[in-house]
C-alpha cells in the first residue's frame, strides 16, 4: 500500500494519475496548503521541504517502507517499481528523462509563476509579467514544434506526459488561445485528457 499525501494542484495531480495509470493501491491524505497543513510537524517528517506531494511505500525497497518527496523523483520510483510508463534501459528512457527534466526545470517552474504575477498577485508588475508570459509562450512553442513529429513527448506515452499534462490543464488561466496558437498541444492535451486514468486521477483529492 501507498500512502499519497497530496493538494489539488498540478504537482499533487501528476502523482495520482501516475498511481492510477499503474493500478496500484494506494490511499489519499489531503494536505491543504492554503491551511498551512504542509508544515505540520507530521507531515515534516515525511517531506522535509513542506510541499506536496510525497508518498509513503509501505513495501518500498527490501519491502522496507520508503519516503520520497519531489513529483520527479515519485514518478521515476513509481515507473521503476512497476515497470510501466519508462523504459527500462537505452536511449528510449532517456529520451523520456530529458523531457520529465524539461518539465520539471522549465514548464513548472516558469508556469507556475504566470500562475502567480498573472492571476495572484495584488499588484501587476508589468516587468514580471511580460517576462515569464514570454518564457510561458516560448516553452509552449518548443512543446508543439516537437509534438509535430511525436504523438507523445517521448514518442510513447510516458511519465514524461504525465508530468507536464497537469501544467497545461491549466491553459485558460495562461494568456493564450491553446488550439488556435499550439495545434500540435492541443490535439496531445485532448489525447491524454481521454485516459480514463488521467481523468481519474485529476479528480483527487476530491
Amino acid at each position: 500500500m501507498i500512502d499519497l499525501y497530496t493538494w489539488a494542484t498540478p504537482n499533487g495531480r501528476k502523482i495520482s494519475i501516475m498511481l492510477e495509470e499503474i493500478a496500484l493501491p494506494y490511499r489519499v491524505h489531503p494536505v491543504n496548503i492554503g491551511a498551512g497543513e504542509q508544515f505540520a510537524p507530521a507531515y515534516l517528517a515525511i517531506n522535509p521541504n513542506g510541499k506536496i506531494p510525497a508518498i509513503v511505500d509501505h513495501d518500498g525497497p527490501g519491502g522496507q517502507p520508503l519516503s520520497l518527496m519531489e513529483s520527479g523523483a515519485i514518478l521515476l520510483y513509481l515507473a521503476d517499481k512497476s515497470a510501466h510508463l519508462l523504459a527500462s534501459a537505452g536511449a528510449a528512457r532517456y529520451d523520456a528523462l530529458q523531457w520529465l527534466m524539461f518539465q520539471m526545470g522549465g514548464v513548472g517552474p516558469m508556469f507556475g509563476q504566470v500562475h502567480h504575477f498573472v492571476r495572484f498577485a495584488k499588484e501587476k508588475i508589468p516587468y514580471a509579467v511580460d517576462r515569464y508570459v514570454t518564457e510561458q509562450k516560448r516553452l509552449y512553442a518548443v512543446l508543439d514544434a516537437h509534438l509535430a513529429q511525436a504523438e507523445y513527448l517521448a514518442g510513447e506515452y510516458s511519465i514524461a506526459d504525465i508530468a507536464t499534462y497537469p501544467w497545461v490543464a491549466r491553459h485558460e488561466w495562461h494568456p493564450l488561445d491553446l488550439a488556435a496558437d499550439y495545434p500540435q498541444v492541443k490535439r496531445w492535451f485532448d489525447a491524454i485528457s481521454a485516459r480514463p486514468a488521467v481523468r481519474r486521477g485529476m479528480a483527487i483529492p476530491a
